[in-house]
């Protein structure tokens, strides 16, 4: 049951990014260069956090201490 609630939170915060993020794009008084370089800093945010993510789960695999107490 909580996975569900925690998805549903998920999907309805996307949701909303989502039209933020449309209105500012199609915004004609905000300069085409600044939604260029907008856009290029979320997709390079969104690439890093894919691979800190990827990479902390490599590392999750290999822990040799997961039943030690810390």
């Amino acid at each position: 049951m909580t996975n569900a609630v925690l998805i549903t939170i998920g999907l309805a915060i996307l949701v909303m990014v989502g039209w933020i993020a449309k209105g500012f794009f199609l915004a004609a008084s905000i300069p085409i260069l600044l939604r260029i370089l907008v856009g290029i800093v979320i997709v390079g945010s969104v690439i890093l956090l894919g691979i800190v993510i990827k990479d902390k789960l490599k590392q999750d695999k290999k822990d040799d201490f997961k039943g030690v107490d810390r």
